[in-house]
């Protein structure tokens, strides 16, 4: 019976390649923290890249990252609810802005310039009469 050759691939049954992958990291009180994100659906998950090329152009270059073993990701994010990884995703949105989308405002009118402050007189009943 011939030998076959044994790689260092994953099994078909494990959920992330073998070896270290590259794992974005925030900078956290204690030295630095995996950083989490959400899937369409709204889950959280553990990010990682096969390769610092796919972290970079996912992430931008200035993305701190550190080597984790997958079995490792996956018992440090467990217990922050994080119970998927994602492997090298392809599509991120992008970077969320401190400001929010302004909404389109109504043009007001502005009141001529006075020394008084402009008082506005309570409005009368709204019934109408005969």
């Amino acid at each position: 019976m011939a030998e076959l050759p044994c790689a260092d691939d994953p099994e078909p049954s494990e959920p992330v390649p073998a070896g270290p992958l590259y794992v974005p990291v925030r900078p956290g009180p204690l030295g630095c923290a995996v950083r989490l994100f959400r899937t369409p659906p709204g889950g959280r998950t553990a990010v990682c890249f096969t390769s610092e090329h796919r972290l970079t152009a996912a992430l931008g270059p200035h993305q701190a990252w550190i080597r984790l073993a997958g079995p490792v990701l996956r018992t440090l994010t467990a217990p922050l609810g994080a119970t998927a990884v994602t492997v090298d995703p392809r599509f991120t949105a992008p970077a969320a802005t401190s400001a929010p989308a302004a909404t389109p405002a109504l043009p007001v009118s502005a009141p001529a310039a006075t020394s008084a402050p402009a008082v506005v007189p309570p409005r009368a009943g709204l019934l109408r009469t005969g």
